[in-house]
């Protein structure tokens, strides 16, 4: 009976738990540095940086919390069941920091340090290494291109000759109308593979040099 009801007991101490969350706090600062330096996209966010140190000590106490006590464990989950997260997750690397801040805060809540400092350096390490190589598509690099024209007296293709003479290959991917019944403006969307890519800004000018053309926006996508 004994063994049975140690089973559902966790004991633990006011150093175990500064050891716990300094132990998460640590590894999760450095997952933290690890995202900071290694994000290329176009909208970092600083808050996500510090909530990757927040999550990694907040999973190390709710496992604290937790312990051996499964009454604990599924009010837990019920209480957590009542939040709903509405930040939408722009990027798939971002999904993998939150569950890599998840894991090592598991590891940091059970007091297995060594694991969570080993995993931390042997991910953050592969991460590092992976992302030296490039698993891009060489030569096949897609940049989108608004251009917004009057909407009356534009040829039917009036673009073609200078897409020929900047790129590889376009496709128009839209087009719509906006504006009112007085004063209407069309808006093409083109997929293009630049022949130099250093060359973006020329093709922007000659665009807008087109007669009729009102403006011309060059979307580049992430490395």
């Amino acid at each position: 009976m004994e063994e049975i009801q140690s089973v559902f007991t966790f004991s633990i101490t006011a150093a175990d738990v500064f050891a716990n969350v300094f132990v998460a706090m640590i590894c999760g600062f450095l997952i933290a540095l690890l995202y900071k330096h290694t994000y290329q996209g176009l909208n970092y966010s600083s808050s996500f940086t510090i909530s990757i140190i927040m999550l990694t000590m907040i999973t190390a106490i709710v496992i604290m919390v937790i312990g051996n006590n499964l009454a604990r464990a599924f009010g837990m989950v019920g209480a957590m069941s009542i939040i709903r997260f509405r930040t939408a997750v722009k990027d798939a690397s971002d999904i993998m920091f939150i569950f890599f801040a998840l894991s090592i805060g598991l590891a940091a809540g059970v007091k297995l340090y060594s694991i969570a400092f080993l995993g931390t350096f042997m991910v953050g390490g592969a991460y590092i290494l992976v992302r030296q190589f490039s698993f891009s598509l060489s030569g096949k690099r897609e940049f989108l291109i608004h251009i917004t024209t009057e909407a009356e007296g534009m040829p039917d293709n009036p673009f073609g000759a200078i897409f020929k003479s900047f790129c590889k290959k376009h496709k128009l991917v839209n087009v719509k109308t906006m504006g009112d019944e007085y004063e209407q403006i069309m808006e093409y969307s083109f997929y293009i593979n630049l022949k130099d890519q250093e060359k973006g800004s020329q093709l922007v000018s000659q665009l807008r040099a087109v007669e009729g053309v009102h403006q011309v926006n060059l979307f580049f996508d992430e490395d």
